[in-house]
């Protein structure tokens, strides 16, 4: 029996996240009220590649206003512009309208979940490689 030894650095690259889709994306501008509309700064390479369904968590430093938001988590109810997504967040009471700041760490939209390959077994059926809609996807050219 062969063992093998640790793997080298060299071979456990790190995760570069240019690679991983949905993207995090830095907030531009939040729309306050039942829903709360969320617009982003995107790539030119890209759009705001969440889906309907996804489960998003925001990250908003003090100095951009919002601060109740901070650390909600809610779905994507529309994307109703290349840049811009609805979520379900009601923000129209009790939430402090949102400031642009030049701050170091800006105010951010993250997706949450992992794509999950494997099987799922149903009453005797297999369905192969589900997924969380909008989850992570390795989109790496190697």
């Amino acid at each position: 029996m062969a063992i093998s030894g640790p793997i080298a650095l060299y071979a456990n690259l790190p995760i570069e996240p240019q690679y991983y889709k949905p993207w995090r994306f830095v907030i531009t501008a939040i729309a306050l009220g039942v829903t709360t509309t969320i617009t982003a700064t995107i790539p030119s390479i890209t759009n705001l590649n969440y889906v309907l369904g996804q489960q998003i968590r925001l990250v908003i430093p003090p100095q951009f206003g919002c601060r109740q938001l901070n650390g909600h988590t809610a779905y994507v109810l529309s994307v109703t512009l290349p840049n811009q997504v609805t979520v379900s967040i009601d923000s129209s009471h009790g939430v402090d309208p949102y400031i642009a700041s030049s701050a170091t760490t800006p105010a951010q939209i993250l997706a949450i979940g992992d794509l999950n390959f494997g099987y799922i077994s149903n009453s005797g059926r297999v369905i192969f490689n589900p997924g969380i809609p909008g989850s992570f996807q390795n989109i790496s050219p190697n």
